[in-house]
């Protein structure tokens, strides 16, 4: 099995409380020396200043190449850009580029009036704008507003050709989901680098809604699995055996690059990336 390249998604913190949480996050994921990490915008744009904000304190303070979620939600073109500009005068040029999902309450995406219409339009106006690395997001199970996987495929494809350099996933529960949505990608003519989603499980219930939520398919023994371990008190070591195995399965069907979505909780993540043989490097200093 090779060792991967790792990459880890935070969220911006909305207190003190969290504040400290996030910076136990990238202490503890730090030393193992991601590609990059990323920070989400929060639904309907609600973290747009947290996001610009942390983005810029990780950049500056962290050492770790960041990249910024941006997303098209409740925003005019002209504002969008202005974040992506103030992203990258911070030195931030790694953009996750979304459509984003609409304000809580909202009957599905309705773009401003004078924004964005979808990510395909973020995408080509951020590859005019600047020397950006842009990131896309991609559905090995189909997303909840496309009429079938294909459209999806379909979808991702306009988004890469537009100028996205790489596709990260959302996260799914069998190597074999991504084996096929990748087939089906390499079919469909796309050449540059699809990125699994990896989600280690802090909650089963929440997972289990977000999974539901956002048209991830959620296999009848992993749903027996949870069920049992959370009844015996092992929720834990069964989220790290399960994430564990999908990670090695999917590396030894030639992924190289895995990206974690942490919820700002480390432990999990870095007990798999452990177990992966992914582990911090040790400088060695003042030893003559």
């Amino acid at each position: 099995m090779t060792r991967p390249e790792v990459s880890f998604e935070f969220f911006p913190p909305k207190n003190i409380e969290a504040t400290f949480r996030l910076w136990d996050t990238v202490n503890v994921l730090a030393p193992l020396a991601p590609r990059f990490v990323s920070v989400t915008y929060g639904a309907g744009g609600t973290t747009r200043d947290l996001t610009r904000d942390v983005v810029a304190t990780l950049h500056k303070h962290s050492g770790l190449r960041t990249a910024a979620h941006l997303t098209c939600v409740d925003a005019t073109r002209e504002e969008t850009l202005q974040i992506a500009r103030d992203f990258a005068a911070a030195g931030v040029t790694d953009i996750v580029a979304l459509r984003g999902d609409p304000p809580k309450g909202a009957n599905g995406f309705a773009p401003h009036p004078d924004g964005f219409n979808s990510s395909v339009e973020l995408i080509e106006a951020l590859n005019d704008a600047g020397d950006f690395t842009i990131r896309v997001g991609a559905y090995p199970d189909k997303h909840p507003e496309a009429p079938n996987a294909t459209a999806d495929v379909d979808y991702l494809k306009r988004k890469l050709d537009a100028g996205a350099d790489e596709a990260l996933t959302q996260f799914f529960f069998e190597a074999d989901t991504f084996f096929r949505f990748r087939d089906a990608c390499a079919k469909a003519g796309i050449d540059k680098p699809i990125v699994p989603g990896i989600f280690p499980i802090e909650n089963w219930k929440g997972a289990r809604r977000f999974a539901e939520s956002c048209g991830t398919h959620i296999p009848a023994w992993v749903i027996d699995a949870f069920e049992t371990a959370t009844r015996d008190g092992r929720e834990d070591l069964l989220a790290t055996a399960i994430c564990t195995e999908l990670c090695s399965d999917l590396l030894d069907g030639g992924v190289e690059n895995l990206h974690f979505y942490t919820l700002n909780r480390p432990e999990l993540t870095r007990d798999v990336c452990f177990a992966l043989g992914i582990t911090p490097a040790v400088k060695l200093e003042n030893v003559a």
